[in-house]
């Protein structure tokens, strides 16, 4: 305190007071947000004893991650500390969400040992707007389904669960997922896949067939084959012939075996297990196991 009977602080005794630099002290002064009450004769900034309780709440606010701006405000009475502190949450929270998709799609560069080209591509699907993941989506379902009216509806509706889109606050491995989901569903080839299974399913159909018959026949396929597998019945043995007939009853197995080939196509098993992870549904079965032996009990055991 200076000896002159004012009771005000130079920089250098606010700086011991405080705990804070003078350099940094000097530097909120000179950016306006602790303002001097006045000058020494000698020209040196001099501050009252309130200037301690304002420094504490800028270095408070400094430390939040405020710019000066947003403090300069609090210290003027423009806004409050609380509306100053919701602004700043829903920018964090934007910036956090930012910080999981790059980092998700850093990891996935190292994983994959990606180039450069691939990387720049990853970063563009994960970066996408929710209306372009949508406009992503919606094209998939619309090649795979366009023309097909007897298509089971709730195989659509499955397929559209499926396809989802990222989550507003997503995991990185959600990020992860919907990268590599998004370069499938895109993927040609793959589209052609999907389409052939649609169109299986609605050649099966007619317009008596109810909704959910499809899904009810492969979890029905999915019970037997499952219970074949712990039974120990082996593919070529005589009685997975007899589950095959429970199953199919008199419908061709040729036809059979072609759908549940592409059915039982790892890049489909690939898509259902990103789908389950984008969706929050980590570990959900995909039954490789239980197509598998379906597919060779068929192929061990054709049309009579």
């Amino acid at each position: 305190m200076i000896d002159d009977g004012t009771g005000l602080l130079t920089i250098g005794e606010l700086a011991r007071a405080t705990g804070l630099t003078v350099r940094t002290i000097r530097y909120w002064s000179d950016e306006g947000v602790l303002t001097p009450v006045t000058r020494s004769p000698g020209g040196y900034r001099l501050y009252d004893a309130e200037a301690a309780a304002r420094l504490e709440l800028i270095h408070t606010l400094r430390e939040l991650g405020l710019g000066l701006d947003h403090v300069r405000a609090v210290l003027a009475g423009e806004t409050t500390v609380a509306q100053v502190a919701a602004a700043h949450v829903a920018a964090l929270d934007a910036q956090i969400r930012s910080l999981k998709v790059t980092r998700a799609v850093l990891s996935t560069v190292a994983r994959r040992g990606s180039t450069a080209e691939e990387t720049t591509l990853m970063n563009r699907l994960a970066r996408l707007s929710a209306a372009e993941r949508r406009r992503i989506v919606e094209e998939f379902l619309a090649e795979v389904f366009d023309g097909l009216d007897t298509a089971d509806p709730d195989i659509r509706t499955r397929l559209r669960f499926h396809a989802a889109e990222l989550p507003d606050d997503p995991t990185p491995e959600q990020v992860d997922a919907w990268v590599e989901l998004a370069e499938l569903i895109q993927d040609p080839e793959f589209r052609a896949l999907m389409r052939q299974m649609a169109e299986f399913n609605a050649a099966d159909r007619g317009p008596a067939v109810p909704p959910g018959t499809s899904l009810w026949f492969m979890s029905r396929l999915v019970q037997l084959a499952g219970q074949a597998l712990r039974d120990g019945v082996a593919p070529g043995a005589p009685e997975a012939d007899g589950i095959l007939r429970g199953l199919l009853g008199d419908t061709d197995r040729s036809a059979v075996l072609e759908r549940l080939t592409a059915a039982a196509n790892e890049r489909v098993a690939r898509y259902r297990q990103l789908s389950a992870v984008v969706n929050g549904l980590e570990g959900q079965p995909v039954y490789e196991e239980e197509f598998a032996w379906v597919v060779d009990a068929l192929r061990a055991h054709p049309d009579r």
